[in-house]
């Protein structure tokens, strides 16, 4: 009877998860189109590292994007929540305010940064001017495309504060004031306290922001306008290269073998956080 009640989950999982990863990594081995397949061995691996430029460039965009965004917004949601765990007169809305852009998720999002950070009238451009300063030709200028992401993903960081919030609430104070009697500053007690106790959600969403900064996709496909990754191939992330592959130039074989090996990557990434994080995070016995 149990199996019964979970069988469309089991059904699911084999269908649509389980069973397409695996003809995935079959197909990495065959020359593949989506109509006929015939058996290369490891030449889309061959390819991948060793022929395909465009693949090393848009792995290096790939590496810039996450090397910076993930510390910008793990720093930033840790400051953001330390802020916002203040007990001062309406807290609350402040609170609302800074989480609700964490749910405007999707194309809609990405059109609306597209005229705030539009360089003849939007808004950070205005804003810029008033105090004297040139605004850069934000997502036309190939230097600043993916610091655009990364300010766009900072305004919706919402969702990394709430987690940090929650923690920070949960602390007893009375940690607090023993170190203030032990004669421990505000920064001390930041670094020496708060940080530690914070570090197992810092650990999760470093985990999560991995994950996702190497999957970006949606970003360069929009922002370029045509899926390219210009201006310049500055937006060419990695797994919009492997989406003009798989789904423009229908060398579906050559993309899953990509994808497999960015799964790889990513995994090796997560163990290797796995292991050091014996090291910084502490657990509560």
């Amino acid at each position: 009877m149990a199996y019964l009640f979970i069988s469309p989950w089991i059904v699911g999982v084999l269908v649509l998860l389980l069973g397409p990863m695996i003809f995935s990594f079959i197909t990495s081995f065959f020359d593949y189109n989506m109509i006929k397949m015939s058996f290369c061995g490891l030449d889309n691996y061959k390819r991948l590292f060793f022929v395909d430029t465009l693949a090393a460039r848009s792995f290096k965009n790939t590496l810039w994007y996450a090397c910076v965004n993930i510390p910008v917004v793990t720093v930033g949601g840790v400051i953001v929540a330390t802020l916002l765990n203040r007990a001062v007169w309406g807290m609350r809305t402040f609170r609302t305010i800074y989480y609700l852009p964490s749910i405007m998720v999707g194309v809609g999002t990405y059109f609306l940064w597209m005229l705030i950070l539009n360089p003849s009238n939007g808004l950070v451009n205005t804003i810029l001017g008033f105090i004297g300063i040139q605004g850069p030709a934000w997502l036309s200028d190939p230097n600043w495309t993916k610091p655009s992401i990364i300010i766009m993903n900072v305004w919706g960081l919402g969702g990394q504060m709430l987690l940090y919030l929650a923690r920070l609430q949960s602390i007893p104070q009375t940690y607090y004031e023993a170190a203030s009697i032990d004669g421990a500053g505000r920064l001390t007690q930041f670094f020496k306290l708060t940080i530690p106790m914070l570090s197992p959600i810092i650990f999760y969403n470093l985990t999560i922001g991995i994950i996702g900064a190497f999957q970006v996709f949606q970003e360069g496909y929009v922002f370029s306008g045509d899926g390219t990754g210009n201006p310049a191939g500055s937006l060419l992330f990695y797994n919009l290269h492997v989406w003009n592959n798989a789904f423009k130039q229908y060398k579906t074989g050559y993309a899953n073998a990509m994808s497999w090996c960015l799964f790889a990557f990513i995994m090796l990434l997560t163990l290797i956080n796995r292991k050091i994080s014996n090291k910084w995070v502490f657990e509560e016995e």
